[in-house]
């Protein structure tokens, strides 16, 4: 007899990982052209655009937003001498007042090990 659960499991990871392959292979990193600071403890802001509208991730961007979609952003940033790189990955997700919900998923360490 089949071990469903343990079928599912497997199929989920399956898809996860066939996902995020696709995700990482044809990431296009952008580069910000304003450095921002923010003092550690501190509330900031980041901003990000899509300035041509026939960029292919300026169009499922704005699919996604105008099918109200959750959306995932990798942002890579480091100190002001291009040291300490991080990723941290902010999900974004439509709320039913019609507002967008913005909060940061995981952190990755890029030139340390990870501190946990």
């Amino acid at each position: 007899m089949a071990d469903w659960v343990t079928i599912s499991s497997l199929s989920t990871a399956g898809g996860t990982l066939v996902l995020a392959v696709a995700t990482f292979a044809g990431a296009d990193l952008r580069r910000l052209t304003r450095d921002l600071y923010v003092a550690a403890g501190d509330v900031g802001f980041w901003q990000g655009v899509f300035r041509d509208p026939n960029d292919p991730e300026f169009l499922a961007a704005r699919a996604a937003i105008e099918a109200r979609e959750r959306l995932t952003v990798d942002v890579l940033y480091g100190d002001h001498e291009g040291g300490q790189r991080v990723i941290s990955r902010f999900g974004f997700w439509p709320r039913e007042d019609g507002r967008w919900m913005a909060g940061v998923a995981r952190h990755w360490n890029i030139d340390r090990s990870d501190p946990r």
